[in-house]
């Protein structure tokens, strides 16, 4: 696989192409502006040719002449390589920073319409590492390498042109020599894009470890386990700097093989060079002319070997972006979607037929044979020991992933027929974990409905109990959160995220352990705005307390990922089976 990968470095960097496409105007004038500078450096050496076997020997007034002007067209020209320079400069730089924020938007936009298949096996930290590091890499590419690598080029093409004008014995010992290092290049560069790979793969993985534990901050200060925590990341991070030091090393013995052996060559021919003036198969300035030809070729040489390790990095960064967008998310809209229609004021019907489901990642059954069905308006309550399936539920219903078995149906449509926005939008989802962003109170409640306007907010809020904390903090609702709402205790993070979902109003609610991190007096209070909240709408509550689901129409009794029991508290209660024993437990008083 790794083979395959390297032989297909150049198809990364043909991927980009997409990318560039937009912004041809700003290529061709970038093109432009390199052809001129090159065109006018190689103009010089012509230049001091006429000065010297023109000027120095047995000068008259016309030489004079003929040497002003030549310096007046050598101002002329360091004013053009000087203009087109800066305008080149500006243009690829600003081609670099467009194309690098289109191919960051890019896959930040596909990362996130991935199934949460995809990120039980990969780390957020590493997803950031390829929108950061990788895409700085492919910035450099566009923004600075490819343009020099296209004047390097010309350059090199230019100068070797104009060294067999000059002298054409000369050129092709020049040329039969610099072919030589073609060789040592290919080779070399071919291993530096291998460590480059493997060192940008070194630095995910410590963005990846120091995501996850920043996250965890909390937990590593209560265990007192920051010394273990920094030996570990610094064992990540000293593996990142040893693949690091391997690939600069390599790529400084390439830059070191190029320049050796392109000046040894120039060098070599040179000196033969000196010995035709002598026997008069030159002139003092045709050898001035190969000179100064001879210095471009070499200095473009060196710009190229200097330019193929940026590259062999970036077809690296290429490559690992590229990996995320052909990644096919495993959820994915139907061809042709069917539609819902008017939904039902009292809420939507519900059908479990037969549902069998395990993790991608875990082959053990969490859902084994589930059938349900549920009718609009009705208040169904999901309980059972933990690990029985009941979360998992509720993901197979917003389609976070697909059972292997079975039909999960809304108002009579198959939701593998339906638009997975569609489907989401008649869905509202009090998790038992909270997200709450960097932002303030007002915006996190708003992220249920991102027009709804501040009266609507506030609105959501009451119902939720959550407005009379809000009010009290600093700056009222304009208060920022702190990063993932740690400045918020469990029960205001839950009363947040209540309030999120009332102001989408969803036709179907989903609560899971909404209630879970209040204490009794707030939970009362959440117990009368979910009553509220739970009129003209179809409600499924997961609860391990009990005492929050006396008044649903049907408690639905998981056990090993199958149900077990269903009916009304009452009823459970007389059957004596498992919801009888954990009743028993909860309210022994």
């Amino acid at each position: 696989m790794n083979s395959a990968k390297n032989a297909s470095g150049l198809n990364s960097l043909k991927a980009l192409i997409p990318f560039l496409k937009p912004y041809k105007k700003e290529f061709i004038l970038a093109a432009i502006s390199l052809i001129l500078a090159a065109c006018s450096t190689l103009v010089v050496p012509l230049s001091f040719r006429q000065i010297i076997d023109m000027g120095f020997v047995n000068p008259s007034n016309e030489d004079y002449a003929q040497i002003n002007r030549t310096f007046l067209i050598l101002l002329v020209v360091a004013v053009v390589v000087a203009l087109t320079t800066a305008l080149r400069f500006y243009v690829v730089s600003w081609l670099g920073e467009r194309i690098t924020s289109d191919v960051r938007q890019q896959v930040y936009t596909h990362v996130i319409s991935q199934s949460p298949e995809f990120f039980e096996e990969t780390q957020s930290g590493e997803v950031l590492s390829r929108l950061n590091t990788d895409t700085v890499l492919i910035q450099t590419l566009i923004g600075t390498s490819v343009s020099m690598f296209a004047r390097n080029c010309l350059l090199f093409t230019g100068g070797l042109v104009m060294m067999f004008f000059t002298s054409a014995r000369l050129s092709v010992l020049i040329f039969a020599m610099l072919l030589l290092i073609v060789i040592p290049i290919m080779i070399m560069g071919r291993k530096v894009r291998k460590l480059s790979r493997n060192s940008q793969d070194k630095i995910a993985d410590a963005s990846g470890l120091a995501g996850e534990k920043l996250n965890a901050i909390t937990t590593i200060q209560s265990f007192t386990n920051e010394v273990a925590e920094s030996t570990l990341f610094k064992g990540y991070v000293e593996e990142a700097f040893q693949a690091a030091k391997t690939r600069f090393r390599a790529r400084a013995l390439l830059t070191f093989i190029a320049i050796v052996f392109g000046f040894c060559s120039i060098i070599a021919v040179l000196w033969l060079g000196a010995y035709a003036v002598l026997d008069n198969q030159l002139s003092s300035g045709e050898l001035t002319q190969f000179i100064l030809y001879s210095v471009i070729v070499a200095g473009a040489i060196a710009g190229l070997a200097e330019v193929l390790g940026d590259t062999q990095r970036a077809i690296g960064a290429s490559e690992r972006l590229l990996e995320l967008l052909k990644l096919k998310s495993h959820i994915k809209n139907p061809d042709k979607p069917l539609s819902l229609n008017e939904i039902p004021e009292n809420g939507v019907s519900l059908q479990f037929d037969n549902i069998s489901f395990h993790y991608p990642s875990n082959p053990q059954s969490v859902l084994n044979n589930i059938s349900l069905s549920i009718e609009p308006g009705e208040l169904i309550a999901i309980v059972g020991r933990s690990g029985a399936g009941k979360s998992t539920l509720f993901q197979l219903l917003q389609r976070f992933y697909d059972p292997q078995n079975g039909v999960i149906k809304i108002n009579g449509v198959n939701i593998h027929e339906l638009n997975l926005n569609e489907l989401r939008q008649i869905i509202g989802i009090v998790p038992q974990d909270i997200v709450i962003f960097s932002d303030n109170a007002l915006e996190n409640i708003r992220y249920g409905k991102l027009d709804a306007t501040d009266k609507e907010v506030f609105e959501a809020a009451k119902i939720a109990v959550a407005d009379e904390f809000i009010l009290n903090l600093p700056e009222g609702y304009q208060t920022f959160l702190g990063d993932r709402g740690i400045r918020l205790s469990g029960g205001q993070r839950q009363r947040i995220g209540i309030a999120r979902t009332l102001l989408k109003n969803p036709a179907l609610l989903l609560l899971d352990e909404a209630t879970s991190a209040l204490d009794s007096e707030s939970e009362r209070l959440i117990q009368l705005a979910i009553e509220k909240a739970t009129q003209n709408r179809t409600t499924l509550v997961i609860a391990h307390r009990l005492a929050t689901v006396k008044k649903a129409n049907r408690i639905v009794v998981f056990d090993q990922g199958q149900i077990v029991e269903v009916g009304t508290h009452e009823e459970l209660i007389q059957q004596g089976g498992i919801y009888s024993t954990l009743a028993e437990l909860q309210f022994a008083d």
